[in-house]
């Protein structure tokens, strides 16, 4: 290889190549080891970088190496429609990793400028040391910024990492974006004990143990007392029907009967069931009040509560993800919801929930006129756009005690996902990742798994092809259907947390934490050691 080939490579494509190991941290492959010696050498490259100029370019081409491997999944629902050309989706992973890079490469500017020997001209141990909590700090900052600017987009957080391996406990006390701090704040002690900093090294590595530690043992510091088991079950369907991908014209009906196999009472003597199916499970109308020839061309909302109801025992409800509509005077449908709604054994409808945090290209079409005109369409199919409902609510069933709502992709969003004027029981995720092929679901669960450490709530999440599961409040699977496979799991309403300390402070942690860090870094400076 000549010089010129080797600069080339070590200024451009081994910045990528870092950035696409460290994604197989994520779930599916969930290979920690890979992604802290990653990030441990991308930071090195960033410490030893001569500019800022360097510095910049090293971040945003390790984020784009990142966010390819780690948005992959985004180019299925490509495949799965044909209004747009399928070779799009892989556009639209480079497209969106471009900008998502964008927060790597912050957090890089934002360590070499306040805290690297080059910037500061002080090639001392402890300004190594500096540099890494820094780092750590600047990763917690543009990671909580990538997941609210511009709506918002926090998919696959780095402290994501640690839930396959029992490690993401902490984020009841320090919350997900701080957690992923610790992640670059860990790999920068591997950086350290590359360059024999053996101290260093030592003190970050023992403060990380004793912060998983700590808050393990949840119960213990928090004062809470364990609950009894609940009389009463939840039940979660899975019907797992290929057709989901491109639904046929008689899907809204097979789909029915497959959930109706699963949720029937087959013993009158059995506990009480709140049973849940998934996002969009019911394809016909479930309200009245629509303009009659919606019925006759979709059949009777009354009808189909009655089908669901007849699933039902006297004290039994069903949570199922259904959409809605909404009409003009001049009875056109001109919007419609992706919700929720609670039916009863009297075939009446006794809640209703939509979906207030909406994704963008798949729910809704921004700049709709113009990008019309250039013949781009959502991706979900229909003729009109969702509109979204007013954000976090707390749903009473009788019997069963009080429902948080997320559906789908809201369950994402760390601090966003609770009513803190009405806290929850437990929370339900509708969801639906047949459209995400074998990589976004291992992920979504994940994701759903910490937001349970965090608020410190169960979380019940069913899907129509996997992975639906019922997680305790300190993000344990309880039970799961694996991914393309039909199946029901049941078990009694798992106990809920007292609120934790991030359920209180929310997002604020990111703000104390990374301060916290900074006022360290310039102690340490200060030392000169």
């Amino acid at each position: 290889m000549t010089n010129g080939a080797c600069v080339v490579f070590i200024r451009f494509l081994f910045p990528v190549m870092l950035g696409a190991v460290s994604a197989l941290g994520f779930p599916p492959w969930n290979a920690l080891p890979l992604a802290l010696i990653a990030f441990a050498v991308w930071l090195h490259l960033v410490h030893e970088a001569p500019t800022l100029r360097r510095v910049l370019g090293v971040g945003w081409l390790f984020g784009v190496g990142h966010f390819c491997v780690a948005d992959a999944w985004i180019q299925q629902p490509f495949e799965y429609q044909d209004a747009m050309p399928h070779w799009l989706g892989y556009l639209a992973v480079l497209v969106l990793s471009l900008y998502l890079a964008i927060y790597p490469m912050l957090a890089a500017g934002l360590a070499w400028r306040l805290a690297s020997p080059a910037a500061k001209g002080d090639p001392t141990p402890t300004a190594d040391a500096a540099f890494v909590l820094i780092a750590g700090a600047g990763w917690m900052v543009t990671e909580y910024l990538r997941g609210t600017l511009f709506t918002g987009y926090p998919w696959d957080p780095l402290s994501l990492v640690l839930v396959p391996h029992a490690l993401a406990r902490p984020a009841w006390l320090t919350g997900t974006y701080t957690l992923s701090g610790f992640v670059v704040i860990a790999a920068g002690a591997l950086m350290l004990l590359a360059q024999r900093r053996w101290q260093l090294a030592t003190t970050a590595l023992a403060a990380a143990a004793v912060l998983i530690l700590l808050s393990t043992d949840r119960c213990r510091i928090a004062n809470c007392v364990p609950q009894p088991a609940s009389p009463r079950h939840v039940r979660v369907v899975q019907p797992n029907l290929p057709e989901e991908e491109r639904p046929t014209d008689d899907y809204a009906e097979n789909s029915f009967q497959a959930l109706a196999r699963l949720s029937r009472r087959t013993d009158p003597a059995a506990p009480p069931r709140l049973i849940f199916w998934p996002e969009g499970a019911v394809r016909f109308p479930v309200e009245d009040g629509y303009p009659p020839y919606v019925y006759a061309y979709l059949g009777s909302a009354k009808l189909a509560r009655t089908r669901m109801a007849a699933l039902l025992g006297d004290h039994d409800a069903i949570l199922t993800g259904a959409q809605t509509m909404r009409f003009d005077k001049a009875e056109e449908m001109v919007a419609a919801t992706n919700s929720i709604v609670l039916v009863g054994p009297d075939a009446r409808l006794h809640g209703r929930y939509d979906k207030a945090h909406l994704v963008p290209y798949g729910e809704y079409l921004p700049m709709r006129p113009l990008l019309t005109a250039l013949g781009l369409q959502r991706l979900v199919p229909g003729d009109v756009d969702f509109i979204p409902g007013p954000g976090p609510r707390t749903m009473a069933v009788p019997g069963f005690g009080k429902v948080g709502m997320l559906i789908c992709y809201e369950v994402i969003f760390s601090g966003a996902t609770v009513d803190p004027a009405d806290r929850p029981d437990f929370l339900f995720n509708p969801s639906n990742d047949a459209w995400f092929g074998d990589l976004g679901p291992p992920a979504h669960l994940a994701q759903a798994q910490l937001r349970a450490i965090e608020e410190g709530l169960p979380v019940i999440r069913a899907t129509p092809t996997g992975i639906s599961a019922i997680i305790a409040a300190d993000g344990r699977l309880l039970a799961s259907v694996p991914m393309h496979k039909t199946g029901a799991i049941e078990t009694p309403i798992p106990p809920r947390f007292a609120p934790t300390p991030f359920s209180r402070v929310g997002n604020w942690m990111v703000a104390l934490v990374a301060s916290l860090l900074a006022l360290i870094a310039i102690a340490i400076r200060r030392r000169r050691g």
